[in-house]
């Protein structure tokens, strides 16, 4: 990711519905007339209008069989809006923007996109709780207050300030925050949305964040319970001569893990969190850098290929950090010619791929952090990848809205592209036993393909809001998807269909 600045940084949550643009002396201006859009200004002044009765009401979760009668899985009114599901869902799909940092021609890889089968169901619908809430961070470069910069639109109302993003995207943020800001021009800088914010221990277990806490969610006990408040001080437990912990307060949570009792997070001023869950605070803390372009963009927890349990953090400035997970002590660094968005490795812990701000995506020795291969074929810079158990698959998730699939064994080009809806490809994950690829986009979709037919079948789960992560349980039974939104913010879960059991033995 790009340079920015960490006093920029707030907990927002998008609404997703247009809002009528303001002038610096807080009057209203009527945005201009736009292409196709009729309808779409009332249905936003009737969804402001619902807040307020809708946050009045207590609010109720979603059951499989309320979305069998007719219920939106999330719980949104349609039925008392002038906009229908399917019309809103046709104008966010056609006036979605798309971040990319490279500009480009994507034509040629619209052609040799796979061609997909999309309708069918390999995860039924389960429940939607809006009992716990996943949030996100999100930050923008060197905003000028009343200035147009692209397709981001700035202006203060009162005392918060309304970001324009595209006509159906608005984030509510301090105007505070922008006092100071010099108007300078933005085109070349970057926003960013991290994604790995909710993981699943079991199929009845998920962690999340929602504002400054990580949260545990029980499907058992329909609860939500606190594992980790990140605003307070954080005082790492364990101490021993030469650790490098320290003390942290107040860490705004950019990405995060959870693997065999161990909770691993990262933070947007390069701060590193590791916890013991059955353990009472942290076990150890610090920042990992000085820099100020420090962001941790992604953590992992893994085994090398003796068994013993590593953690790895990729930084924005160009670095692979990694500490023994008993001890915490520092055992290798690695440094790149670019800023690391994404790190996995292989299942056998021989291989890592490492992947950033450039349109190549590198594999390279784990242990001596040598680069072995490039892979080539994005058209713009790389946030998410997870190895298929077989390990001869990797999967690459790009801003240029694609995924693709490689060959470990033939890397000279791409195995197939897997092309998304609307937005970059932010998360990927395997199912344990292999037989699904789930891929996430920024907002709105999440699409599942069964990888034993080719990935020629798709399940598509359309919903509205930022997705704030996915994971899949260890034994494959569940899917969760984490939406982040002001109103409507919730966890989704999902269950594996089992009516081909029998199909499945056969294969």
């Amino acid at each position: 990711m790009e340079r920015f600045e960490n006093d920029d940084l707030q907990y927002v949550v998008d609404d997703y519905y247009d809002v009528n643009d303001v002038n610096n002396d807080g009057a209203v201006v009527e945005p201009e007339p736009q292409k196709d859009t009729a309808g779409l200004e009332s249905f936003d002044s009737d969804f402001e209008d619902d807040i307020e009765s809708v946050m009045s009401k207590p609010k109720t979760d979603t059951s499989a069989e309320e979305a069998r009668n007719g219920k939106d899985i999330q719980g949104i009114p349609w039925e008392r809006l002038n906009f229908t599901r399917e019309r809103y869902r046709q104008t966010r799909v056609r006036e979605y923007k798309n971040y990319e940092n490279l500009y480009g021609s994507r034509e040629e890889m619209e052609k040799e996109s796979l061609q997909v089968e999309k309708g069918k169901t390999f995860y039924d619908f389960q429940f939607n709780t809006r009992l716990v809430k996943s949030t996100i961070v999100h930050f923008q470069l060197s905003f000028a207050n009343g200035l147009n910069f692209n397709y981001l639109h700035i202006t203060t109302h009162s005392s918060r300030v309304l970001v324009r993003l595209t006509p159906v995207y608005a984030c509510h943020i301090t105007a505070s925050v922008y006092t100071n800001c010099e108007a300078r021009d933005t085109t070349s800088e970057k926003k960013s949305f991290l994604r790995n914010l909710l993981w699943a221990t079991s199929k009845h277990d998920v962690y999340l964040m929602e504002n400054y806490s990580v949260m545990h969610w029980s499907s058992l006990l329909h609860k939500g319970e606190e594992v980790l408040n990140v605003a307070k001080p954080i005082v790492p437990n364990l101490k021993h001569p030469g650790l490098l912990s320290q003390q942290l307060s107040r860490v705004q949570i950019s990405t995060m893990v959870v693997k065999e009792n161990l909770m691993v997070a990262g933070g947007f001023q390069g701060e590193l969190i590791c916890k013991y869950l059955n353990q009472s605070g942290a076990a150890f803390c610090t920042k990992l850098t000085a820099d100020d372009n420090a962001i941790t963009n992604a953590v992992d927890v893994y085994n090398n290929p003796s068994g013993a349990m590593r953690v790895m953090a990729a930084n924005n400035d160009a670095k692979i950090r990694i500490f023994d997970a008993e001890t915490f002590a520092s055992i290798n660094r690695y440094s790149f010619n670019w800023s690391v968005n994404n790190t996995s490795v292989s299942p056998d812990g021989k291989l890592l791929a490492v992947l950033g701000d450039s349109v190549e995506c590198l594999i390279v020795d784990a242990q001596s952090g040598k680069v072995t291969n490039s892979l080539k074929g994005h058209l713009d810079y790389s946030f998410a990848s997870a190895w298929h158990p077989g390990g001869h698959i990797l999967a690459t998730g790009n801003q240029d809205t694609s995924c693709r699939l490689w060959d470990i064994r033939n890397l000279s080009k791409s195995l197939a592209i897997l092309k998304g809806r609307m937005g970059a490809i932010r998360g990927v994950k395997f199912t344990s036993d292999g037989r699904f690829l789930a891929i996430a986009e920024p907002a709105d979709f999440v699409h599942i393909f069964d990888t034993k037919l080719g990935y020629v079948n798709c399940q598509e789960i359309d919903i509205f809001g930022e997705i704030a992560g996915i994971s899949f349980s260890p034994d494959t039974e569940a899917l969760f998807v984490g939406v982040a939104d002001r109103t409507y913010g919730s966890l989704l879960a999902y269950n594996r269909r089992r009516y081909n059991q029998y199909l499945d033995s056969m294969l």
